[in-house]
Formats: structure tokens, C-alpha cells, sequence
């Protein structure tokens, strides 16, 4: 008896080019049974041709696809077991939610009392109860989005692949699909992998999360990783916020930044094996950072710095700075801690424990 993979879907090396121009480069990834993974990055590093030659719908140029431990090259979309929740939703709008809920299942030819049961069971998952006889062209942008969810998932599909599935809803509504997505998820056990270029959405969302750049993988991890220990400059200056600084590891491992004036001694898991003379990037989150009179005693870094700019956006304040040689700082704290006067000077303090180093 074969043994199950343990992964819904694996990419060998997989690569896309249209002439010149590699949209996909040597592309390597296992998506393990009943995750869910997010393809994140920014517009045209690759990430939707990557979800689609897992669909079928594009061919890789080299490389191969498995789907449950077999390669599915050749294979056209529909003999797959995938299904797929487009951007633009692609449902029928002059049919009814039940006859778009049930249209992949008629393709598959399956008993109409069963249709029947399967069609009243998903209007109930994806909270459409009494919304069958409705026409899609009469539902809001948020009911529609659960119409193409709904009937990509009665399929029943091994692997359920979501292209920019969020993207046409506004923010509040956004949250709350978010939140849905999620649940639908663990009920459901399926495998989901998803695109997006919404970081926000990748973290809240995923198991783990593949960053896309120019074509290549630059991280596949969990979301805390990526956040805190990102593999690369570019991972740590896409996903979420970073301050950045320039610096080089000295003798004993203490790294002095070219911009701050500060040596710091980090741990050798920090460092991450790098010897002395390397070139690295010092990661220093925003909100690590307090300001002013919110700066607690323990913080061992510590910075002088004009105040630029102060922005409120609820919860949470951003406070921008600037040193004399022009390096700028940024830190998120809480709007219910007290701010320094703009055009003041600032302690702008982060304790080291918190720095991350990337490769310079």
C-alpha cells in the first residue's frame, strides 16, 4: 500500500518564462495537508502565476507540480482536485445563488437530491440561509464574495486555491471575510492557499506565508518569523514596518551601525552565525520603539533625535524623527501615552534583545 504524501501540494523547482522575462524562478515550496498558505507580494513578483500552474490554468516552463504526492503536469484544471475563488468572483449573475452554488456540481454530474442536500448545506456555511432563490446580480459585494467561496468549497476539492479573493471589498467588510475565511477553514480542514499583496491580511490569515520577489522565494515561514526574523532585507522592509540601518559586525560580535551612534552586542542567534567584518542591515521594528517620556529605564538603545511628525490613528500613534545626519526613525506606541511637541527633541529608545540582522 503507497503511503499518503503528507503534503496537498508540493512545487519542484518550478519556473515560468515568457520570452525574455522569467515570471517565476526555480520556485521551491511543500504546502502541508489541511494548512493555510498565503503567496505574498508586490504586483507582478509572480505569485499568481505561481497559484495558477498549482490551478493547471498555466504551465510551467521546468519544474513540476504534485497535488497528494502526484504530479498533475498535463493536467487540465478540471481534473484537478482544486477549485478556485477568482478576484472577480466569476460567478453567473443572472442565475440564482443555489444554480451557482450548484453548477460544479452538475458538471460532475451528481444526483439532484443530493445537489439539493450539498447546495442547503453550503448556504448555511457560508451564512446565505434563505439567499438561494436570489439572484447573484441582486447580492452585495460581501454575499457574493461567500456565493464564489461557497461554490468552490461544495465541490469538495483536496485543495482550494484563492486568487486576491478580498480584494474588491472595502475595509470594514474586509475584516470581517478575514475572520469568516478563518473559520470556514478550521471547520472545514481543507488546504487553502491564497494570493495577496495585502501583509495585513497574509499574517491574520496564515498558517505560513511564501514572500515573492522579482520571480523568487524569498522566505516561506510562519507568520512570527517572517515579522521577527526575516531572512532578508527585502522581507523584513515588506512585511510590516521596519526601521533599517546600515552597520557592520566588529571584534567580540558588537555590531556599530554607519547612522546611530550606537555599538550593540547581540547574541550569537541575532548575529546568525555571521563573523566579524560582515555587512548586515540592523531590523528594528516600530513599535519596539518608545519616545520621550514613554521610554522605559531597561531600553539599552537610545537616540537623540528631532520630531518630525506625529500621526493618530486610534490606538496607535506614529512618530516620526530624524537624527542630524538625516536618519530617519519611526515608532508606533500607544495614542494614550504622551507625545513629544513636533520640531521637539527625543529619546527614541528600543531594547536590543529586539534587533534582528539581515544581510547588508
Amino acid at each position: 500500500m503507497t503511503e499518503r504524501s503528507p503534503n496537498a501540494v508540493e512545487l519542484r523547482a518550478v519556473s515560468k518564462v515568457y520570452g525574455a522575462s522569467a515570471a517565476v524562478r526555480d520556485v521551491s515550496m511543500e504546502i502541508a495537508r489541511g494548512a493555510f498558505v498565503t503567496i505574498l507580494g508586490p504586483s507582478g513578483c509572480g505569485k499568481s502565476t505561481l497559484l495558477r500552474m498549482i490551478s493547471g490554468f498555466v504551465t510551467p516552463s521546468s519544474g513540476d507540480v504534485l497535488i497528494d504526492g502526484v504530479s498533475v503536469l498535463g493536467a487540465a484544471p478540471y481534473e484537478r482536485d482544486t477549485a478556485m475563488v477568482f478576484q472577480d468572483y466569476a460567478l453567473f449573475p443572472h442565475r440564482t445563488v443555489a444554480q451557482n452554488l450548484a453548477f460544479g456540481l452538475r458538471m460532475r454530474r451528481i444526483a439532484k437530491d443530493e445537489i439539493a442536500r450539498r447546495v442547503e448545506a453550503m448556504l448555511e456555511l457560508v451564512n446565505l440561509r434563505g439567499f438561494g432563490d436570489r439572484r447573484v446580480s441582486q447580492m452585495s459585494g460581501g454575499q457574493a464574495q461567500r456565493v464564489a467561496l461557497g461554490r468552490a468549497l461544495i465541490v469538495r476539492p483536496a485543495v482550494l486555491l484563492l486568487d486576491e479573493p478580498l480584494g474588491a471589498l472595502d475595509l470594514k467588510l474586509r475584516k470581517q471575510m478575514q475572520a469568516e475565511l478563518k473559520t470556514i477553514h478550521r471547520d472545514l480542514g481543507l488546504t487553502f492557499v491564497a494570493v495577496t499583496h495585502d501583509q495585513e491580511e497574509a499574517l491574520t490569515l496564515s498558517d505560513r506565508i511564501a514572500v515573492m520577489n522579482g520571480g523568487a522565494l524569498e522566505q516561506f515561514d510562519t507568520p512570527e518569523n517572517l515579522y521577527r526574523r526575516p531572512a532578508t532585507r527585502f522581507v523584513a522592509d515588506f512585511v510590516g514596518n521596519a526601521n533599517l540601518f546600515d552597520a557592520r559586525i566588529g571584534g567580540g560580535g558588537r555590531v556599530a551601525a554607519d547612522s546611530l551612534p550606537l555599538t550593540l552586542d547581540l547574541s550569537a542567534a541575532q548575529r546568525g552565525g555571521r563573523g566579524e567584518g560582515t555587512r548586515v542591515a540592523l531590523v528594528v521594528r516600530p513599535e519596539t520603539i518608545a519616545v520621550g517620556a514613554a521610554a522605559p529605564a531597561h531600553h539599552d538603545c537610545r537616540v537623540e533625535a528631532r520630531v518630525d511628525e506625529i500621526m493618530f490613528s486610534g490606538a496607535v500613534q506614529q512618530i516620526t524623527g530624524h537624527l542630524p545626519d538625516g536618519t530617519r526613525l519611526t515608532a508606533h506606541q500607544s495614542a494614550a501615552l504622551p507625545a513629544p511637541e513636533r520640531g521637539a527633541t527625543a529619546i527614541f529608545s528600543w531594547p536590543g534583545q529586539s534587533v534582528w540582522l539581515v544581510d547588508g
